[in-house]
């Protein structure tokens, strides 16, 4: 980000000050992405995108507001910042909203090593190329073959945070990806289809083949699924989609969904949510990691936090506003690197242990009420017979209350993926209702 952009920053905060705002926070953003998307063997689509954006945040005689422009020219942003404030002054007064306490402010200049200088210098035919790449490594391997889609894509962003208190930081950061999916003529109209994705900060750790073979044998696995009859079954969530059974009860931590009583952890603080076995801590600090970071979208310094330890339930997710709204103590934002602490071995020893069941490796649609927990979700992958992975199975259902479905946690892998900020492993759990469609 140039200093130029900087100084416009400081300027836009002085602006809402002098203009009558009794506080400002200003996020100039800058970002750069490109993607190559290659279709068979024919590049199909380039995109590449440049810009800036200039959020504010005001806060006047009690009331507040947030409002983003990407014009930065001085005259037009003055205009833009007078007319935000008089839309302010037409709001209801609303006196939780304040800045943070400035104690709480991110303090220092750690490097967190997130910035890839090579990605600027890398040229649109490098990029097509890793497409290409990973598109032949399917076209012509298969006579099912309906399609392969390829795509590279990677972005610049950086951001300047500044406050009327005196917060001031600057980040950058890169990431890069590999995409690949695979879709098969089956028998009848069935079009069983696969995907499977690499991705990281540095050039030099995204692998440049690999991504479309595992595509293939995802899609190659699913042919000729099968539907088994409703039950209660153990089941193995595999690592690339337990994420999404996490995600719900990440949901319910957050400030704002416990103080509009939208949340199936209220009151739950401090107690035991889950089985021994879930065990996950915030670590945002970690050098090189996707999701680290030094501070939230206050400026509030990032620490190292237990959020479940042998199920128990230890913090909430919660912001300035919402602590003012729920008098309680305020922690941070949101998670920004999740861990998952213990477990051995992968999906297949998870499998091993139990020996039959039905082992996930998709979500197909469905919903999690956020109030009461309850849930049901379409689900895709194989049985599991005498500890290995058997027919395919399709149309089938989950259904429980998240609650329940954590407690019965019976056994945690140790092969989470480290390209995501949620480094979630594979999960073995006890006794799920499964329903055939």
């Amino acid at each position: 980000m140039s200093a130029i952009h900087q100084s416009m920053a400081r300027e836009a905060l002085s602006m809402a000050i002098k203009k009558g705002c009794s506080a400002a926070r200003v996020c100039l953003s800058s970002g750069v992405q490109s993607s190559y998307t290659v279709r068979d063997t024919l590049l199909e689509k380039v995109h590449q995108a440049a810009g800036n954006t200039l959020q504010l945040q005001l806060f006047a005689e009690g009331r507040y507001g947030t409002f983003s422009t990407n014009r930065l020219e001085r005259d037009a942003l003055q205009r833009f910042i007078e007319q935000a404030i008089a839309g302010i002054r037409l709001l209801a007064p609303d006196p939780a909203r304040t800045l943070p306490d400035p104690a709480r402010y991110y303090k220092g200049h750690r490097d967190l090593a997130l910035f890839d200088p090579a990605l600027a210098a890398m040229s649109g035919d490098e990029k097509s190329a890793r497409a290409f790449t990973c598109a032949r490594e399917v076209w012509g391997k298969d006579s099912r073959l309906i399609s392969v889609e390829s795509e590279y894509g990677d972005g610049i962003e950086s951001c300047y945070l500044i406050d009327s208190q005196g917060f001031e930081a600057t980040t950058r950061q890169t990431v890069c990806s590999l995409t690949a999916e695979v879709a098969l003529r089956d028998a009848g109209d069935a079009r069983p289809s696969a995907w499977w994705y690499e991705s990281a900060l540095f050039l030099q750790e995204l692998p440049v083949t690999g991504c479309g073979t595992q595509a293939l044998e995802r899609a190659s696995a699913k042919l000729q699924p099968k539907t088994l009859p409703s039950g209660d079954y153990p089941m193995v969530v595999e690592h690339t989609v337990a994420a999404q059974l996490l995600a719900p009860l990440m949901a319910a931590l957050n400030g704002a969904a416990i103080q509009q009583n939208n949340s199936f952890l209220i009151h739950k603080l401090g107690e035991k949510i889950g089985s021994d076995l879930l065990a996950i801590t915030d670590d945002p600090l970690i050098r090189g990691a996707q999701g680290a970071r030094l501070f939230d979208a206050e400026g509030v310094a990032t620490r190292t936090t237990p959020i479940l330890c042998k199920g128990i339930l230890n913090t909430y997710f919660i912001d300035t506003y919402h602590a003012h709204k729920l008098q309680m103590p305020p922690t941070i934002g949101g998670p920004s690197l999740l861990i998952w602490e213990g477990g051995s071995g992968g999906a297949p020893e998870l499998m091993q242990a139990l020996q039959k069941g039905i082992f996930v490796t998709g979500f197909n649609g469905g919903n999690c009420n956020s109030s009461t927990g309850d849930f049901s979700y379409g689900i895709e992958g194989f049985a599991i017979v005498d500890g290995m992975v058997g027919a395919p199975v399709s149309e089938m259902i989950i259904s429980g209350n998240m609650l329940e479905l954590w407690s019965r946690l019976c056994a945690v892998a140790n092969d989470a993926r480290t390209c995501s900020s949620w480094r979630i492993p594979s999960l073995a759990f006890n006794n799920v209702s499964f329903s055939g469609i």
